[in-house]
């Protein structure tokens, strides 16, 4: 049996994409894994790339894609004991990458690992904050016999960058009925299941996105709905730590203005005071008409709250 599998799901995902698939055929252990890549109606001949570099290819129909649906087919397909997630826009950066976000399994406790994100070149002072703050430099391992204090960043997980035994895949699965954080919907599965989460810092990938203020309200209003959803908010310490995390982050946007230390720290903190309305909003989305909160999510989440 292959011993890895690394699973990336793709749709016109550009130079960013074969970078992506370079820095993995580049590292030391890849001849340990096999390498499968589900794409959604590219046209920008990546197909054909992953295919000359070795990679196993299956397309599907566009309207087929769903962010966890596709990854549990993606997952179905493979023959590792150890799935390896990884986007098409996040670059390894290290040959040692796919080692070290392996490594923890040989604690058969563990269920699932994710990695370290840096922001790329060129990324906004709101995504460098947020990547500084969430993924640190101290290792974690998340217990659910005692949650250490973490808080909100218990269940915290992202499937950017992460690696799942594929026995504890089997018998959670990334939850269908979510639209978006599948992520963080089987991290409370594999936790309430009793298995350990890993975070690994040693395992690296650039990652970042450009989101616009309004972009980062809706995505935050999508984020409190799925914190209420999964009955994450009202877990022991999730508000008092997600609140004092934003503070501190508003805290150092206004130190940075007044000193005039940063460019753009005035747009950051206008994209800081979105999040936390959107958050707000999200969290309370039930006391929202159906009219109202339909445009305040940027997935359409509601639809799935109301049935309309």
């Amino acid at each position: 049996m292959t011993e890895l599998s690394i699973l990336i799901l793709t749709k016109n995902g550009g130079e960013e994409f074969r970078t992506c698939l370079e820095q993995v055929y580049a590292q030391t252990v890849i001849r340990q894994a096999e390498v499968i890549v589900v794409d959604s109606g590219s046209t920008d001949g990546n197909v054909e790339f992953a295919r000359s570099l070795g990679a196993r290819v299956e397309q599907i129909a566009p309207q087929r894609f769903h962010h966890a649906r596709t990854r549990n087919l993606a997952a179905g397909m493979a023959r590792g004991e150890i799935l390896v997630f990884l986007s098409q826009d996040a670059i390894p950066s290290s040959d040692e990458w796919l080692e070290a976000i392996t490594a923890s399994f040989k604690d058969p406790a563990v269920g699932a690992v994710y990695g370290k994100q840096l922001p790329k070149q060129g990324a906004s002072l709101e995504r460098k904050d947020v990547l500084d703050t969430v993924y640190g430099d101290q290792r974690i391992i998340k217990d659910p016999a005692h949650r250490n204090g973490l808080g909100y960043r218990f269940y915290h997980f992202s499937d950017v960058n992460s690696a799942i035994r594929r026995s504890v895949w089997q018998s959670t699965q990334f939850p269908e009925d979510l639209r978006v954080f599948e992520d963080l919907g089987i991290a409370k599965r594999i936790l309430d299941a009793g298995w350990k989460i890993v975070y690994e810092p040693g395992a690296c990938v650039f990652h970042s996105h450009h989101h616009t203020t309004i972009g980062l309200f809706k995505r935050y209003f999508d984020i409190g709905y799925t914190l209420k959803r999964l009955q994450i908010w009202d877990s022991p310490g999730t508000r008092s730590s997600l609140l004092r995390d934003g503070w501190m982050l508003l805290r150092n946007k206004l130190r940075q203005i007044t000193r005039k230390r940063t460019q753009g720290g005035a747009s950051a903190l206008g994209q800081d005071i979105a999040k936390s309305a959107g958050l707000f909003l999200g969290l309370n989305q039930h006391r929202l008409p159906y009219a109202v909160k339909r445009h305040l999510s940027a997935n359409n989440v509601c639809e799935r709250i109301t049935g309309n």
